[in-house]
């Protein structure tokens, strides 16, 4: 039995094969029609030498042509590596040479920086450029709609196995991108609904989950808005298209564009990273109340961003009998807990309060596993299907995957979590990012929740700069709301009725817009560097 990508992808066409499998834009592919289209980019690529273990770039905004050379390079049993869109030179110069790429699929847009990097990067032989509607010169680079067209759409692969590779490269908070390596049939486990992320329940067979889309005559319509670069996107896309639901991609993201969007594809369900999406869609809701029918919307799913309970209670406002869901994970760890919101209950400190998934725990110092009866604040980790580690980076790999005193081993991305006497489990936030004052732990997140809830305060970040006194201080940088201001004064005694003294922010900075990654997460590097330089800092 293997727990292939491609593999369960295949029993989903199988099952299902005349449904609706993806959305963009105008062009509505059948699960038959995205297959044959992945197949056609599988055998291109084959033909251009792309064998078993090889690493495919992908270096583009959400399209269809993503998720096939995704799928795609699956079907070979090539590895799809997924590229930051934002990467200039040298980051795409670090990425492609690290990762070993041989070929890379992109968007046309881009083919100036591949080109700047092509002779830092000799393992990359093949380039394919999307037709995005830009017109720069690609080189010697072929197109990608012309070499898929002289392609075969059969599915004649060879056998596969749960044990071929799925790597995710991330940024995390610091530090160059990394590739985490999982076994697929680990990462389907841990990220792809092979172990039901509500019920705990794992799937009997590779067959379970076609078997239920066969069985469902409504799948679900499921609208994909972080970009596929990311994790949270990659797995929101493929567990619910092995589920046999639509997912429907969101090109480019603001407000407005994600209503035209639920109104024009009658969307159930959408995912968001936190307020860095739910905010902008809540407000331009609430500005315009009437103008997009947002009737078929029964679901907001969030991951890997503060969702604050001020922006949950505005859509609550507006959706009384919406199902919003927040979950924990990482690309190391995977999926860690979740936890379903309703009106009146989304009121929380620190990072979300979640059910925790299975094989999650907390761990001290001295890596003993915590009972869940204590309060003490320990390290999150995750034991059972996690990474086999970090792609050539022995180092970080042994920094990051620990056998705990329990003989068994864990992934700890450097999250602390702490137990809740109900046997939920709260996220308190990254150790790289955990202001040290005065010898108080002060976590970031719940400080930035707390002035979240400032009518004036749009986004925050809130980061440790240097005390004398203290070793660090809190610094928040804001963006206010447009027409909108605050003094620090007020903003921390807002704060203070939230959060003890100690974690107040004593420090403000003002600024247009907060900085973050195209994922919603915030960009903590540069919040810290604009701190410590005293760059448009306000006065009490």
């Amino acid at each position: 039995m293997a727990y292939n990508i491609a593999d369960l992808f295949e029993h989903t066409v199988d099952a299902v094969p005349d449904r609706i499998g993806l959305v963009d834009r105008d062009l509505r592919l059948t699960f038959a029609e995205l297959e044959g289209r992945a197949n056609r980019i599988a055998h291109a690529l084959a033909e251009r030498g792309v064998g078993v273990g090889d690493h495919v770039g992908i270096y583009a905004q959400n399209s269809h042509e993503w998720i096939e050379a995704m799928y795609g390079a699956f079907k070979i049993r090539a590895i799809p590596i997924n590229i930051n869109f934002r990467y200039v030179t040298d980051e795409l110069a670090y990425l492609l040479g690290n990762a070993d790429c041989v070929a890379c699929v992109f968007d046309r847009q881009y083919a100036d920086r591949l080109a700047a990097v092509r002779d830092h990067t000799p393992t990359l032989k093949t380039l394919i450029w999307i037709d995005d509607g830009s017109d720069g010169p690609v080189g010697d680079a072929e197109s990608y709609d012309e070499i898929c067209a002289a392609a075969s759409p059969e599915r004649d692969f060879g056998e596969r196995s749960g044990d071929d590779l799925y790597v995710l490269y991330t940024g995390g908070t610091t530090g160059m991108p990394k590739g985490v390596m999982w076994r697929q049939e680990d990462v389907y486990m841990a990220l792809g609904q092979g172990i039901d992320a509500v019920t705990g329940e794992r799937v009997a067979d590779e067959w379970t989950m076609s078997q239920r889309a066969a069985a469902s005559p409504h799948p679900l319509v499921f609208l994909v808005i972080p970009p596929l670069m990311h994790g949270a996107a990659q797995w929101g896309s493929m567990s619910q298209q092995l589920q046999g639901n639509t997912i429907v991609l969101l090109p480019k993201f603001s407000g407005e564009s994600v209503w035209d969007v639920v109104e024009h594809d009658a969307v159930n369900s959408v995912l968001i990273t936190g307020d860095a999406m739910g905010r902008p869609m809540i407000e331009a809701l609430l500005a315009e109340p009437h103008r997009w029918d947002t009737s078929s919307l029964i679901a907001v799913s969030s991951s890997a961003a503060i969702f604050s309970p001020t922006v949950k209670d505005q859509f609550l406002e507006m959706f009384p009998n919406l199902i919003i869901t927040d979950s924990i994970g990482s690309s190391e760890g995977g999926f860690n807990g979740i936890k379903m919101v309703g009106k009146g209950s989304t009121q929380q400190q620190g990072g979300p309060t979640v059910i925790p998934g299975p094989d999650v725990a907390v761990l001290d110092d001295d890596l003993n596993v915590i009972p869940q009866d204590s309060v003490e604040v320990g390290k999150l980790g995750r034991t059972g299907n996690i990474p086999l580690g970090y792609y050539k980076d022995e180092a970080k790999t042994a920094e990051t995957f620990i056998t705990a005193k329990d003989g068994r081993r864990y992934a700890m991305g450097g999250d602390f979590a702490q137990w809740e006497p109900d046997g939920t489990l709260t996220l308190l936030g990254r150790g790289s990012t955990t202001i040290n004052s005065g010898g108080e732990k002060i976590h970031p997140e719940e400080v930035e929740q707390a002035l979240k809830d400032h009518p004036a305060v749009f986004d925050c970040i809130v980061v440790g700069v240097p005390d004398e006194l203290w070793g660090q201080r809190v610094a928040a940088v804001v963006q206010f709301r447009a027409g909108h201001d605050a003094a620090l004064d007020d903003l921390a005694t807002h704060a203070r009725t939230f959060v003890a003294g100690y974690k107040v922010p004593r420090e403000l900075h003002v600024v247009e817009i907060i900085e973050r990654s195209p994922s919603g997460k915030p960009d903590y590097p540069w919040a810290s560097a604009l701190a410590k330089s005293g760059d448009h800092v306000r006065d009490a």
